[in-house]
């Protein structure tokens, strides 16, 4: 038996608190579109700079690399459940630096996922590398792949040109890094923009399509999908950034903060762009909805 540990008001917003290969193994939903923002396994003892201060790059043990064999067990026992829990058209993106992503993409080759890009998102206010012996780290990597070969897959090519000033959105992304306002319920130590996520969420579903986030700490993924009228449901080990999720979720309640998190949201034309698009989206022509035993 299933119990959230947290269900939203609106049953939009989903939260479970478990590993996700073992929870996923227990319900047979599928999903539209699932975002995973795994370990990159970078947890080493370096060092980088936030907010002008030195501070360690070590997120936990759960980032810490296990070995190669490991790892790779690792990314492919989740890549698999999440595979089985896709909807045929549906597509999967996946979040990582070069410390990860390699094994990710082999992973999804395996599994026979169909890879479609690999979006290389180009911070505009990266930290400086404080060793002054590499290049400044300014780049994350997300593949996008569709459940199979053979299957179809949506992509709302028309709504990315728009917002690309009217032609053909690349696969370099050129946005930034978190924003303080974004950090109002709490931190999460690897937490995306919203922008990021909601350009996502917005190229690869449709309106009242349900997204997956096997690994949703803060649940960027979540809010991005209830601003875009989109439905979510996220999973993680740590209680801690359950919490925070919960707390993020109860926020954009408020009807005068969602709406001036819209606006807010980078990588549009201007602050108006979104809410226009979603005003003008049109109905899917069934709704699906989620239900756990109570």
């Amino acid at each position: 038996m299933i119990r959230p540990y947290f269900k939203s008001s609106d049953k939009k917003f989903y939260l479970l608190h478990g590993d996700a290969s073992e929870l996923l193994s227990q319900f047979d939903f599928k999903f539209d579109m699932i975002f995973a923002d795994p370990p990159y396994f970078l947890s080493n003892g370096g060092i980088s700079v936030q907010s002008g201060k030195m501070v360690s790059v070590n997120k936990g043990d759960w980032d810490k690399s296990q070995g190669f064999e490991k790892d790779n067990e690792f990314n492919r026992r989740w890549l698999k459940a999440c595979r089985e829990h896709l909807t045929d058209n549906g597509t999967i993106w996946v979040s990582g630096t070069f410390h990860n992503i390699f094994s990710v993409a082999q992973m999804l080759t395996e599994l026979e996922y169909k890879i479609l890009n690999c979006i290389t998102w180009a911070k505009t206010n990266p930290p400086p590398n404080l060793s002054c012996r590499y290049f400044t780290h300014s780049t994350e990597f997300i593949i996008w792949a569709r459940k199979s070969k053979k299957s179809s897959h949506f992509f709302n090519y028309e709504l990315m040109k728009t917002i690309n000033g009217g032609t053909q959105m690349k696969d370099v992304w050129h946005l930034p890094a978190i924003a303080r306002w974004e950090k109002s319920c709490g931190k999460h130590p690897t937490q995306k923009p919203l922008a990021l996520l909601t350009r996502i969420i917005l190229a690869s579903t449709k309106k009242n399509d349900w997204i997956l986030d096997p690994f949703a700490g803060s649940s960027t993924t979540g809010i991005a999908a209830n601003l875009s009228n989109r439905k979510f449901l996220g999973i993680d080990k740590e209680e801690e950034f359950l919490i925070i999720s919960k707390k993020r979720k109860l926020e954009i309640e408020n009807p005068q903060i969602f709406v001036t998190y819209r606006k807010k949201l980078r990588g549009f034309e201007d602050k108006n762009q979104l809410e226009l698009f979603l005003v003008k989206e049109p109905e899917i022509e069934y709704e699906r909805n989620l239900h756990f035993d109570k």
